[in-house]
């Protein structure tokens, strides 16, 4: 996992239900964890775009749903700022399922974009990813 050029406004709290947008099974999932995140005492902690997050699958095929997975976040409503000034949002918040903690997908295909720090940040992503933003 590599660092990122600019600080990425985290988006998602904690129990908050995102789609997952690729082919492992799964649909929706719910997020209840953030690998690697600080917080003052008593704060929940938030993710943002490329943060990898604990999530359980709420919705999708028998053999994935309540199950634990790591993921990472793709997509995010809420707007960040990249280094050239420039604002992004996209129109939905969106996870990516992981086989292992190096940054393997699950699944074998993505839909829609991707946000351009999730490839900087995780090659393996990158590599199936068809509309980079």
């Amino acid at each position: 996992m590599k660092a990122l050029k600019t600080k990425i406004t985290k988006g998602l709290n904690v129990g908050a239900v995102v789609d997952v947008c690729d082919n492992s099974g799964a649909k929706k999932a719910k997020i209840f964890g953030v690998k690697k995140s600080k917080t003052v005492k008593g704060r929940l902690p938030a993710a943002g775009v490329s943060d990898m997050v604990i999530v359980a699958v709420k919705k999708g095929k028998p053999e994935v749903r309540k199950q634990v997975f790591n993921g990472v976040v793709v997509r995010q409503k809420k707007e960040f700022r990249r280094s050239d000034g420039t604002r992004i949002k996209f129109e939905d918040n969106a996870v990516v399922i992981l086989k292992d903690d190096k940054g393997t997908p699950k699944g074998t295909m993505f839909k829609g974009p991707i946000a351009k720090e999730v490839c900087e940040r995780w090659p393996a992503i990158s590599k199936l990813a068809r509309i980079v933003v």
